[in-house]
């Protein structure tokens, strides 16, 4: 006994020696909204006092359930490697709520004012009556938790490496369920500090955006999460809005009853991957240069894939092997995002929507905003028209299929002397023109004159194919016109 006493000793004077403190516990139960011992506010200044030493706050579920904590004023911001816990999601599937309903005045967006004087709710520039901040830190964790009710449920600004897993963000009606962002404090992105952080199996519902990944935000991974809007959100805009933000991987979500499942604005070579997309005005809404869509499911929307045209005439974007079925719908949801144009061409991948910064689009771009009309943009619509943007994605020109003795014969016409990807789609109705099955892949070389023709022949039993081509730097065309098998 006498041994491991002095082993156990020995151990701690080396952790002490070497600056590695043994992380310390600090408990709540009671949820009275003070600075006595036990409470929320009490145990984030506890570890916040010690910003170089890893620390736990476990909640407990104190009473009966629904177990909540509401706080009467913003609590302090996280300034030290600590896991937040609710202790009960463990042992039952219980979220301990931290709610915001106190403080913030009013349940809808104009209790959240923006940046910009008049400005508020979803869609402008805002850091403001966040719940939980962590600003300038790194290693933080909040797991087992309900953040509602504020304008912002969890403000990552400059924050690297942390972790939000297992929690439900709901009722955030400002800038998002939880927003990432390297806001530099004026409306400025910051590279290199929100970074490699991880959102991972969480349940987003009713917030304005359900996450955001803005103004610098890169390598961070949201993945196996849950993004969904009822009837009581009063701004579905968007499940995920990126702007400004690089090299992000998006995997394995689900988005349903927004604006846009997925907004991209301008930000570049994000990966997005094995996620589903429902009910949404727009599934995927587009822009920037090298973002790669891979093998996700979209169904069931206004527009599968909606591509904007922008000012930046080499961006390319990428669609490869996903699965776009039963689109067309009427859904004109248009909350900073989404597809109210009448008229409006539908279908499975559409270029040339218009957006927020388009002088054509039809929708709200957000509360209190205001856009010089000399600053809306248009897309071009003949050769060598000036001050108009590009059309997009290079204009890249879908093949043309023919059926001739069970093989399919494509036309491709496009850049002379390039090599072009064509991916073939099936559907289950012959009246179909849209990509509900992947159904494989070839390589053409165009020839001097920027034609080409391959033949491929089906190997699974549909009712018709449809294909579309990638250029060698990654661009895709729209879905080429269906050719019926049966």
């Amino acid at each position: 006994m006498k041994m491991i006493s002095l082993r156990l000793t020995t151990l701690a004077l080396g952790l002490a020696v070497s600056g590695l403190a043994m992380a310390e516990s600090y408990v709540v139960d009671r949820y009275q909204d003070d600075h006595e011992k036990g409470s929320l506010r009490w145990a984030i200044e506890q570890a916040n006092s010690k910003p170089s030493e890893a620390s736990e706050i476990l909640i407990q579920a104190v009473g009966q359930a629904p177990y909540a904590i509401k706080v009467n004023s913003p609590l302090p911001e996280i300034k030290a490697p600590v896991k937040i816990i609710g202790t009960q999601w463990a042992k039952t599937g219980e979220f301990i709520a931290i709610d915001g309903s106190n403080y913030i005045k009013g349940t809808g967006v104009e209790a959240c004012p923006g940046a910009v004087e008049g400005q508020f709710g979803t869609n402008v520039r805002t850091t403001t009556l966040p719940g939980i901040v962590l600003r300038d830190i790194n290693g933080v964790s909040i797991q087992g938790l309900e953040i509602r009710r504020f304008c912002i449920g969890i403000l990552m600004n400059r924050a690297s490496n942390n972790l939000i897993q297992n929690n439900r963000i709901m009722h955030n009606y400002g800038g998002a369920g939880v927003m990432l962002t390297g806001d530099d404090g004026k409306g400025n992105p910051t590279a290199t500090t929100t970074n490699n952080n991880k959102v991972l199996n969480n349940y987003f519902q009713d917030n304005g955006d359900g996450l955001e990944l803005t103004r610098g935000a890169a390598f961070n991974l949201v993945a196996n999460n849950h993004f969904i809007s009822t009837t009581a959100n009063p701004e579905p805009s968007q499940g995920i809005e990126i702007l400004w933000g690089n090299d992000n991987a998006v995997i394995g979500n689900k988005f349903e009853n927004y604006s846009d499942g997925l907004q991209i604005n301008w930000g570049k070579r994000n990966y997005i991957a094995y996620n589903e997309l429902t009910n949404n005005s727009n599934g995927f809404n587009l822009t920037g240069d090298g973002n790669i869509f891979d093998s996700n499911k979209v169904h069931g929307n206004r527009v599968g894939v909606a591509i904007r045209s922008e000012k930046d005439a080499n961006a390319r974007i990428t669609l490869t092997k996903n699965q776009i079925w039963n689109n067309g719908k009427d859904i004109k949801r248009c909350e900073a995002g989404g597809s109210c144009v009448p008229n409006q061409r539908l279908g499975a991948i559409i270029f040339d929507i218009p957006g927020l910064e388009h002088a054509h689009f039809v929708g709200s771009r957000g509360h209190g905003v205001k856009i010089d009309p000399a600053n809306l943009q248009k897309t071009c619509q003949q050769p060598n028209e000036q001050g108009c943007n590009p059309q997009p994605n290079q204009n890249i020109q879908a093949p043309k299929l023919t059926l001739a003795k069970g093989q399919i014969a494509v036309e491709v016409k496009g850049q002379p002397n390039q090599r072009y990807q064509v991916e073939f789609f099936g559907n289950s109705q012959a009246s179909s023109n849209e990509a509900e099955f992947y159904l494989g892949s070839s390589t053409v070389a165009t020839n001097a004159q920027g034609t080409a023709s391959v033949t491929w022949k089906p190997t699974m039993k549909v009712a018709s194919i449809t294909a579309n081509i990638t250029d060698r730097l990654g661009a895709t065309s729209e879905l080429s016109s269906a050719v019926k098998l049966k």
